[in-house]
């Protein structure tokens, strides 16, 4: 009978906590209330608990919960600060700068603002993934309302220097956003000492429940009608995000963020531990595999490598067998082709076609990682016998192409 693959695609989705399984059992059941019902009893204990949860996922990123405002997830979140803050700021002026890396909701996001008249600029990154500070700064202007920089990047685990950004930002009246999806609770990242203005927060990203988000947007924008809601209908979530709250989700989410505060930094440890060990056994036991993107700063949880001389689908359909990885992220998985973000970082088109993911996550084993290190170092070393550029490469032959 064959293995169960080993979950390695924890930046795609985590599975839920069981803790935060129970945590939101009762709220599809005697506790089912709505919470913007404020008279009767079963509506005020549903309010009771997204009140409490809000408090645990505002403390996560240093907020106050008052400044947090719940979403069906991060690209929702992506979409209400990037359209919101630019359409509530047009008198300010119509420029965007974000970075060629960006999750594809911030990116798309910008591109439909540029239907609308707006300029973007998208940086560039180096080999490392990391964006110039300098080239940032060098590309505002007076009419930069907003700039969007994520905090881990979800393919190659990089992560920028926030506190940089924010500093120059803060400095010049610019509205700053930052998806914070990955790496939340690993990595450190809080609102004001980063000087974010908005954030994007998914619960699947940290063991919680799918299909709901937040966005911490400050006292300070929130004053200024900043960001425009851009959904309509009962004035929900202080006006910023109408719709009938997931009370389910919101209660895992709050549980997910509470676990993730008191365990998160030990958690990032063991990670890393376990990310090195993968990619020693697969740097000690292959030639011709590159890291992706810089070693540090990074999730700790990231390891994306490129293997030389194979076929990149070949590999993934075999790697797959016995292990849940991919090639680049779940939110562009329909396109065909090489990952934009490898593509960005001036990785070569063979290489990047032939780059895996692997993510690590709270259940992962010693042992789980040992068996899928020695299973892709046999996919690799099988693939590459049939494969003629290796045979060139290892006898020294001369490849006319």
């Amino acid at each position: 009978m064959d293995e169960t693959p080993v979950y390695l695609d924890h930046h795609a989705t985590t599975p839920v906590d069981p803790r935060v399984r129970e945590a939101m059992w009762p709220y599809f059941s005697e506790r089912f209330g709505n919470a913007a019902s404020r008279v009767h009893a079963h509506g005020k204990a549903a309010r009771d608990a997204v009140e409490a949860a809000r408090q645990e996922v505002a403390r996560l990123v240093g907020a106050a919960s008052d400044e947090l405002v719940f979403t069906s997830g991060a690209t929702e979140s992506d979409n209400l600060a990037i359209l919101g803050t630019v359409r509530a700021r047009a008198a300010d002026g119509k420029h965007i700068l974000t970075v060629e890396t960006e999750h594809k909701a911030v990116l798309d996001a910008c591109t439909a603002l540029e239907r609308e008249g707006c300029r973007v600029t998208r940086l560039g990154v180096d080999d490392r993934g990391l964006v110039s500070l300098d080239a940032l700064e060098a590309a505002l202007s007076d009419e930069t309302v907003l700039v969007s920089v994520m905090l881990a990047n979800n393919e190659v685990g990089v992560a920028q220097d926030l506190a940089a950004i924010g500093a120059i930002t803060r400095a010049r009246g610019i509205t700053f956003h930052c998806d914070a999806a990955q790496g939340l609770g690993y990595l450190p990242f809080s609102v004001e000492e980063m000087g974010v203005d908005l954030a994007s927060l998914s619960a699947h990203k940290m063991y919680g429940p799918k299909g709901v988000g937040a966005i911490y947007i400050s006292r300070a924008l929130q004053t200024r009608g900043i960001p425009a809601p851009q959904m309509h209908g009962g004035g929900h979530e202080q006006g910023f995000r109408s719709g009938t709250l997931n009370v389910a989700g919101i209660v895992g989410f709050g549980r997910a963020a509470s676990i993730m505060a008191a365990e998160g930094a030990e958690e990032a440890r063991r990670l890393r531990a376990l990310r090195d060990r993968l990619k020693q056994q697969l740097f000690d036991g292959l030639e011709e595999v590159r890291l992706n993107g810089a070693e540090e700063p990074r999730h700790p949880g990231n390891l994306n490598v490129s293997f030389g001389y194979v076929d990149g689908a070949a590999l993934l359909i075999e790697l797959c067998k016995v292990a849940s990885v991919s090639s680049g992220a779940a939110c562009s998985a329909a396109e065909a082709g090489p990952s934009y973000v490898l593509e960005a970082m001036g990785v070569e088109k063979d290489w990047a076609a032939a780059s895996v993911r692997f993510g690590v996550g709270r259940h992962t084993t010693n042992e789980e990682i040992d068996r899928v290190a020695a299973r892709t170092i046999e996919v690799v070393q099988a693939l590459r016998e049939h494969s003629p550029l290796w045979k060139a490469k290892v006898t020294g032959q001369t490849i006319d192409w």
